[in-house]
C-alpha cells in the first residue's frame, strides 16, 4: 500500500508507528508540520530506516501564530492548501492523518476523495471546547458563534471518514453523534516508544549541564497551553521551596512564567528549551516526581499522551486532572502515581509533599509505571492493530 501518515504535532509514537509501517513492506510518507513550537519525535532520517518510508515536512516557514485567533485561520488554511497538493501528489491508498485542527483535516479529507484514498482521522483530542478561549475577550456572540462552527466543522469530518481511529472510549459518543457507524470506530490507546531506562548516573548529568543538582526535582516537560495552567506549576515553587520545579516548555505558559519569576521570589523555578529527544530519557530520569497539568474545563475531550512518556520513564506521576479523564484513570489504575482536582491547588501541593516524603512509594510507582509501559506500548501488536484497520479501509476504496 501507498500510505500516508500525516500528524501535525510530530510526535513520537507516530513516527514509530510509520517506521514500523514501512518496515512491514508499505510505501509510507510521514509528514508534520514544521511550524509549531512543540517537542517532537525523532523526525530525522536515520541509516536504518526502512527503504520504503520518506518524512517530508510541510509548513509555511513561519510560526504559527497560534493565539491569535484570525491570523492562526488564515495560516491553517493555507497549510491546509499545501497539504492537500501534497496528498494529491502523492495519490496514496489510505490517508491516516493526527492532531490536526478541523480546518485542515477538512482539505486533506477531499484531497484524499480528489484522488479516491481512504481517509482515516486519528481522534487525539477533540477541538470545539477550546474555540471559544482562544477569542478575545467583551465579544459577546463570538465565542458561542466559534464553537458551533468547529463542532460543526469537526463532526462533518468524523462523519465522512472512511474510518476513526479514537484514542479513548470517551470519544466514541461524540463519533456516534457525528454519524460514524460502530464498524467504521476503532479504538486504539495511545502509547509511548519503549526507550531504555537511562538510570540514575544519566539523569544526574543532565542536571549538571543545566546547572542542578543536590535537590529534589519536580518536573514538568511539555505544552503549557490554554489546556495547561501553569499557576499550579509556579504554587508547587512557592509552597516547596526545598524542591526545584523544573518546567521545560516554550510558548504561552512559559513566558508568563518567566515574567512572575521576574518579579522575584521563586528561585527554585528553572525554565528550559524543549530537549532534543535523544535527550529526553535522561531527562525523565533526572526527576524525583514527574507532573501532569490539564484544566477541568478539557474533562474527557483532551488525553494528555505525556502521561505515557512519564510511565516509560519509571518515574512516580502527581497529575493534576480532571478524575473523568483518561490519563487519571491509567494513572490510578496501574499505581504510577496519584492524581488531585486541577482545581485544588493545596491538595496538589499536599499529594506532592508526600510522595516526596515517599521514597519506597515513589519506587514503587515508577516501577509499576514501567511494568504497564512493556506490557501495553509493545509496537508490533499496535501496529498490526493500524495495518489491518488501514489494510480494510483501503479494500474498500479498491485498492
Amino acid at each position: 500500500m501507498r500510505l500516508l501518515v500525516h500528524d501535525y504535532a510530530g510526535h513520537p509514537f507516530q513516527i514509530q508507528l510509520s517506521r514500523w509501517l514501512a518496515a512491514a513492506g508499505h510505501r509510507v510518507v510521514h509528514a508534520y508540520c514544521g511550524d509549531l513550537e512543540t517537542p517532537r519525535g525523532p523526525l530525522a532520517a536515520r541509516a536504518d530506516d526502512p527503504p520504503g518510508l520518506t518524512i517530508v515536512r510541510w509548513g509555511l516557514g513561519r510560526p504559527l501564530p497560534k493565539y491569535r485567533p484570525f491570523q492562526r485561520w488564515r495560516h491553517e488554511s493555507r497549510y491546509g492548501h499545501l497539504a492537500a497538493a501534497a496528498t494529491r501528489d502523492f495519490a496514496p491508498h489510505c490517508l491516516l492523518s493526527a492532531n490536526a485542527p478541523p480546518g485542515i483535516q477538512r482539505a486533506l479529507l477531499q484531497a484524499a476523495r480528489r484522488c479516491g484514498a481512504g481517509f482515516v482521522v486519528w481522534l487525539q483530542d477533540i477541538a470545539f471546547p477550546v474555540a471559544a478561549r482562544m477569542l478575545p475577550a467583551g465579544l459577546p456572540l463570538l465565542p458561542s458563534l466559534a464553537t458551533a462552527f468547529v463542532r460543526r466543522q469537526e463532526c462533518a469530518v468524523l462523519g465522512a471518514a472512511d474510518h476513526v481511529v479514537a484514542i479513548t472510549e470517551d470519544f466514541v459518543p461524540l463519533c456516534r453523534a457525528a454519524g460514524v457507524d460502530v464498524e467504521r470506530i476503532s479504538v486504539i490507546p495511545n502509547w509511548a516508544p519503549l526507550t531504555p531506562l537511562a538510570g540514575a548516573e544519566a539523569g544526574e548529568a543532565w542536571l549538571r549541564r543545566h546547572g542542578l543538582g543536590g535537590r529534589p526535582v519536580l518536573l514538568y516537560s511539555g505544552t503549557l497551553g490554554l489546556k495547561h495552567n501553569p499557576a499550579l506549576l509556579a504554587a508547587l515553587a512557592k509552597a516547596i521551596p526545598e524542591a526545584d520545579v523544573v518546567v521545560v516548555s516554550q510558548g504561552l505558559g512559559r513566558q508568563w512564567l518567566e515574567t512572575l519569576r521576574g518579579e522575584g521570589g521563586l528561585g527554585n523555578l528553572f525554565l528550559l528549551d524543549y530537549q532534543d529527544y535523544e535527550d529526553v530519557p535522561a531527562m525523565m530520569s533526572a526527576a524525583s516526581v514527574l507532573l501532569v497539568v490539564l484544566e477541568a474545563y478539557a474533562g474527557a475531550m483532551s488525553v494528555p499522551s505525556k502521561v505515557l512518556t512519564c510511565l516509560n520513564a519509571g518515574r512516580p506521576v502527581a497529575a493534576a486532572i480532571p478524575a473523568s479523564n483518561l490519563a487519571a484513570r491509567v494513572v490510578l489504575q496501574t499505581g504510577a502515581g496519584a492524581v488531585a482536582d486541577p482545581a485544588d491547588a493545596d491538595g496538589f501541593i499536599r499529594l506532592i509533599r508526600d510522595l516526596l516524603g515517599d521514597p519506597s512509594r515513589r519506587q514503587a510507582m515508577g516501577a509499576a509505571g514501567r511494568a504497564h509501559a512493556e506490557a501495553a506500548f509493545a509496537i508490533d501488536r499496535i501496529g498490526g492493530q493500524f495495518l489491518a484497520m488501514l489494510e480494510s479501509v483501503a479494500r474498500r476504496r479498491g485498492f
